[in-house]
């Protein structure tokens, strides 16, 4: 067992906390394993009574396995559905269906934890400054990777456009195509002699 465990087993209960349906999907499968996998991220966890989510005993083995892309790992917390839809999910089917649905529609109302904390009105405006700053950090990551790219293959050549590796590829249908109609012309000029 990883030291994340528990962490993890804390949060994802704090959800299921607020959100009934979600302990209703997950309780049939009491007493079942699963195992989450990604980077350096393992975590062997199990559903326990009513639907909560438990560390897993050593002598359980995992039913269904979730591996989680390295891409995946950093949207987990700004969208976990878009993190979930990349999870390749393998073992029982309907284990795993109602695992990806929990996961894919748990949604952390963090706002509402932070008016527990600080009141109604510093809440919203808390919020506001975490989901402009949340937004303006995927802009700007997404600049800087369009950017990256730009300078791979433009500046420093390292990588071809895809539009030269067209051209390049119409170019050379182009070449065999006349040096078929060549060679179709010698044929005939030297069946003629």
């Amino acid at each position: 067992m990883t030291a994340i465990t528990d962490p993890v087993v804390s949060v994802v209960n704090h959800l299921l906390g607020t959100e009934d349906w979600a302990r209703q999907r997950l309780a049939p499968f009491a007493g079942q394993a699963f195992r989450i996998e990604g980077g350096p991220l393992r975590l062997e966890l199990s559903i326990a009574d009513e639907g909560w989510i438990a560390p897993a005993k050593m002598a359980e083995a995992p039913l269904v396995e979730i591996r989680i892309t390295h891409e995946a790992l950093t949207e987990i917390l700004a969208d976990p559905a878009k993190a979930f839809s990349a999870a390749q999910l393998s073992g029982s089917a309907q284990f795993a269906e109602a695992l990806a649905f929990v996961f894919r529609n748990l949604r952390w109302d963090y706002e509402g934890d932070l008016a527990k904390l600080f009141g109604d009105i510093a809440a919203r405006r808390l919020a506001g400054v975490l989901r402009d700053g949340l937004s303006w950090q995927r802009e700007t990551l997404a600049r800087i990777g369009a950017n990256a790219a730009e300078f791979v293959t433009e500046e420093a050549a390292i990588v071809t456009p895809q539009r030269d590796v067209s051209r390049f590829g119409a170019d050379v249908d182009a070449l065999r195509d006349d040096l078929a109609r060549l060679e179709k012309r010698i044929a005939r000029l030297a069946a003629q002699s």
